[in-house]
């Protein structure tokens, strides 16, 4: 599951629906909201990272719901709208919309868009990063709770598992040898011929790689050592 939480405001219920289902497909957390004034309470009651913000709605409509979120938040707003006139467009970027996209549109450019934005949004720093956490493309590791998440997904590790993945996150492609990696996790001195490190890296890339025989994050460096990419 993703690190990332998307509110999906419409009045048309079979279009939440619709780009609910299609957005968790890609991996992130869903909320949804059918009116302007459920989505203040969503953004204010839950953690929200981006916005997709129907134009035309009863009770309160897009605009308004804009402008009220702009007050305290400044997460990335996507404006949905059946409107295509430019006009709108400049009304929407102008309060505070990131982006604007028009009824009908294709789903996978939609996605493209939401990525895009947050892309933006954390890459300038409007997300707060957690203090000790590592983040390596999906790889994450708090170094304060000790815990590593995949794709926002737990993973549980061993004590000293946990700790060489540790120790190579936070020296990310720099290669280690597996007497370096002894010296470092156990605090004693090397055991040449043993194959204690390679079984546990085994494990661990069991536990985090979706192909273990294709590792994406630890890499094997034949005849040196082990590392981190990402």
């Amino acid at each position: 599951m993703s690190e990332f939480t998307v509110l999906i405001v419409d009045d048309d219920r079979e279009i939440v629906d619709s780009i609910a289902i299609f957005l968790k497909s890609a991996g992130y957390n869903v909320l949804k909201a059918y009116n302007g004034e459920e989505a203040l309470d969503a953004v204010t009651e839950q953690e929200v990272h981006l916005m997709l913000l129907d134009v035309m709605m009863p009770r309160m409509n897009g605009m308004e719901t804009l402008m009220k979120v702009r007050e305290s938040k400044n997460i990335p707003i996507i404006m949905v709208s059946a409107k295509s006139e430019d006009n709108d467009k400049i009304l929407g970027l102008t309060a505070g919309a990131d982006d604007y996209i028009t009824k009908p549109f294709n789903l996978s450019e939609l996605a493209a868009r939401v990525k895009s934005a947050l892309r933006r949004y954390t890459d300038l720093g409007g997300m707060e990063k957690k203090k000790g956490v590592i983040t390596i493309g999906g790889l994450c590791v708090d170094t304060e709770a000790k815990s590593v998440k995949v794709d926002g997904a737990e993973v549980k590790l061993t004590k000293s598992e946990y700790k060489i993945l540790e120790l190579l996150c936070r020296n990310k492609g720099r290669i280690f040898s597996a007497d370096d990696i002894y010296r470092n996790v156990w605090n004693a001195d090397s055991i040449i011929g043993d194959n204690t490190i390679a079984v546990h890296v085994r494990h661990i890339r069991e536990k985090i790689e979706i192909n273990p025989k294709e590792p994406q994050y630890l890499k094997v460096v034949w005849g040196i050592g082990y590392k981190i990419e990402g």
